[in-house]
């Protein structure tokens, strides 16, 4: 099973690794979405925007609820708007990256359908994973998916190396 992931403490930072490795694989056919945080001089808390690959375009993840809100932020109906883009995407795809395997994912929503589908067609699955979904993950990939180090270059090699096997 051709699924690997990135599981980083902090706040941010598996979403930059994966925003790098990604635009260190040239010439690659890649469907999903980077997400980049956008720093908001009259907030504590950025706001989230997904990018959708290769080109866009972009959707802002999170809800403004106010400065003193507490608890989940995701907007998911904007989620879901950026998986029907990547759906339409994945069809000319040689790979799938999805930033992020978060609450809707461990709940079989999100991105989960087209996770199935590319792994069903043998592409390669770059997922980023926080600590507390990383046990859903696993036990959706059985327990298969390949655990990648905190380095750009190494995840850019390993889906570049899948790609090209596939090739």
């Amino acid at each position: 099973m051709p699924i690997a992931y990135v599981s980083l403490a902090g706040r941010g930072v598996t979403d930059a690794l994966i925003a790098d490795a990604v635009a260190q694989v040239k010439g690659a056919r890649l469907a999903g979405t980077v997400q980049r945080d956008v720093i908001r001089p009259d907030r504590t808390l950025c706001d989230m925007e997904l990018v959708v690959l290769p080109d866009g375009p972009v959707f802002r993840i999170n809800q403004d609820r106010g400065e003193a809100a507490r608890g989940c932020r995701l907007d998911g109906g904007a989620l879901e708007e950026a998986v029907v883009e990547v759906a339409a995407r994945l069809a000319g795809a040689e790979a799938l990256v999805v930033n992020k395997f978060g609450k809707l994912e461990a709940q079989g929503r999100g991105y989960v359908p087209l996770i199935a589908e590319a792994l069903g067609r043998d592409l390669p699955v770059l997922v980023g994973v926080n600590r507390l979904n990383l046990h859903d993950l696993l036990a959706f990939c059985d327990g298969m998916a390949t655990a990648l180090p905190a380095d750009a270059g190494t995840v850019a090699g390993w889906l570049s190396a899948e790609i090209s096997a596939r090739r």
